[in-house]
């Protein structure tokens, strides 16, 4: 049954995998902010849930590091440099 949990775990932080590379090139996150809110709390909350065994705090913790991301950029995006400016 391990094996099921570590595919499980490899799978949905994959998902999040391209969507955070993106975010961290753009400087922005283009979801909606209360998903990544409710995503970011629920991410937490698991964490804390799954003390005790490995592939759930493993899991839900770098889901909650990926949404943090994400949620970051969208409060706070970051600002398009000069040089892509058109002049």
């Amino acid at each position: 049954m391990k094996i099921i949990g570590l595919i499980g775990l490899i799978a949905i932080v994959a998902c999040w995998i391209p969507q955070t590379f993106e975010v961290l090139r753009t400087g922005r996150a283009s979801m909606k902010l209360s998903f990544l809110i409710l995503y970011f709390v629920g991410s937490i909350a698991l964490t804390i849930y799954a003390i005790g065994d490995p592939i759930f705090i493993t899991l839900n913790l770098l889901t909650t590091v990926g949404s943090a991301i994400n949620l970051y950029f969208k409060i706070f995006p970051r600002k398009p440099e000069l040089s892509s400016v058109p002049k």
